[in-house]
């Protein structure tokens, strides 16, 4: 991953009230340019220093290096920019910095969507420019299809020894599950902790209607009309080969690092046996199972209370 540009911030006289984000556009490892935001941590901006009602504190409390990273990967259709996206933003930034991206073949990035599986690249190159920021923390938050997204990202990138106990040539990050070869791992990309919300268990699941019309979307050229003028979302037309490692077999290799996996007992894509075959893939202790009573589906129906209690866990989850 390398940051092939920056975005220049905006002047204003108006005095800052919080830190003002960062833009850039990151290389992924096979070479396709992603969107991406980083805001600061708001925690200690606008609270009164030194005992004088009205002043601004002048920094947060916490340096990047102790204040955690959560990074977001939005659901098949979604983007940075998109209002779901940005208000979970705001919410994760009053507990950490927060880095949003537009997936491959959505918002400004480049390329076309792969609808899960070369998009585990386009994570990877977020969270080692968390790392390269200066975070030794970072968490991932995924929805929907970024929530299988993240899934396998955590069950690829590891912080510890190879396969056989050999170490990576960087001490870092080297793949678990040789998908493919030849392919070029970045030090720093693996997360510290993994927060799924609403993701399928299993691929080519076409058991409720809206996952059978998304299939028309993502199968058809029709379908794939529909999604970039109606979507913008650009869809590869090449099946995948090989098949990806599927959710559920992802997350038996996430741990040590500990993992959260969050449902809406009303989600009109995945029913509850999708959760309850990924709490119990991960085995005793391997993951913890919030089964949110009246919730729909992923960053359109996280209210802000449970985007909180996301942003709790994954600040106060000890590394592993």
């Amino acid at each position: 991953m390398s940051s092939v540009s920056e975005g220049r911030f905006r002047g204003s006289s108006v005095p800052l009230l919080t830190p003002p984000p960062r833009f850039a556009t990151l290389l992924t490892d096979d070479g396709v340019p992603v969107e991406a935001v980083y805001e600061p941590c708001t925690a200690g901006f606008g609270a009164p220093a030194g005992g004088a009602a009205g002043t601004l504190a002048a920094a947060p409390a916490a340096t990047s290096a102790t204040t955690p990273a959560i990074v977001v990967a939005h659901g098949f259709t979604g983007a940075a920019d998109r209002p779901a996206v940005r208000r979970a933003a705001r919410v994760f930034a009053q507990r950490a910095a927060v880095i949003t991206f537009s997936f491959r073949g959505h918002g400004r990035s480049g390329g076309r969507s792969t609808v899960g599986d070369r998009e585990v690249l386009d994570l990877a190159a977020a969270v080692t420019w968390a790392r390269q920021l200066g975070h030794t923390r970072v968490v991932t938050v995924g929805f929907s299809m970024g929530g299988s997204v993240v899934l396998r990202h955590g069950a690829l990138y590891t912080a510890g020894p190879l396969a056989g106990g050999a170490e990576s040539a960087a001490g870092d990050t080297p793949v678990r599950v040789p998908e493919r070869e030849g392919r070029i791992q970045r030090t720093g990309a693996h997360s510290d902790a993994v927060v799924s919300v609403s993701a399928p268990a299993r691929w080519y699941y076409r058991g409720t209607a809206p996952m059978r019309r998304l299939h028309w979307v993502v199968t058809r050229p029709s379908g794939r009309l529909v999604g970039r003028y109606g979507f913008r979302t650009r869809i590869a037309t090449e099946e995948w080969d090989p098949v990806p490692l599927s959710p559920v077999a992802s997350v038996p290799l996430i741990a040590p690092a500990p993992l959260l996996l969050v449902h809406g007992d009303r989600d009109p894509y995945f029913p509850l046996d999708h959760p309850r075959m990924l709490a119990e893939a991960a085995g005793p202790g391997g993951a913890e199972l919030w089964l949110e009573r009246g919730m729909g589906h992923a960053e359109n129906a996280a209210d802000d209370a449970l985007l909180a209690r996301i942003a709790d866990w994954a600040t106060a989850t000890p590394p592993a």
